[in-house]
């Protein structure tokens, strides 16, 4: 079965300080998306002011759990999601279709 992966692209809010975003961001993955069913990486890129995570899981049902064991967000997770411009949000979820 193909990988599943979620998407999102967003902005952080002005002010922000991208050292103390990325901190947040690795405490939330050890503490808890690590340690997710059929999680395999978290990558988190950026252009200029626009950010993307790319979360990769084994199967879509294994993403899609994730999905809703991440509804009610945890401290660490509201700490995380405090830098983040939420309406800015654009998410996807894709299964790999082929890898090269």
């Amino acid at each position: 079965m193909a990988n599943a992966v979620y998407y999102v692209s967003f902005k952080l809010k002005k002010g922000t300080v991208v050292e103390d975003f990325l901190a947040a961001a690795e405490n939330l993955n050890n503490e808890f998306i690590s340690k997710q069913r059929g999680y395999v990486s978290w990558k988190q890129m950026v252009d200029g002011d626009t950010w993307a995570d790319v979360l990769t899981f084994e199967t879509m049902d294994d993403l899609e759990n994730f999905q809703v064991v991440s509804s009610n967000p945890s401290e660490v997770a509201k700490k995380f999601y405090s830098f983040i411009n939420l309406p800015s949000c654009k998410s996807h979820f894709f299964s790999v279709e082929r890898s090269y």
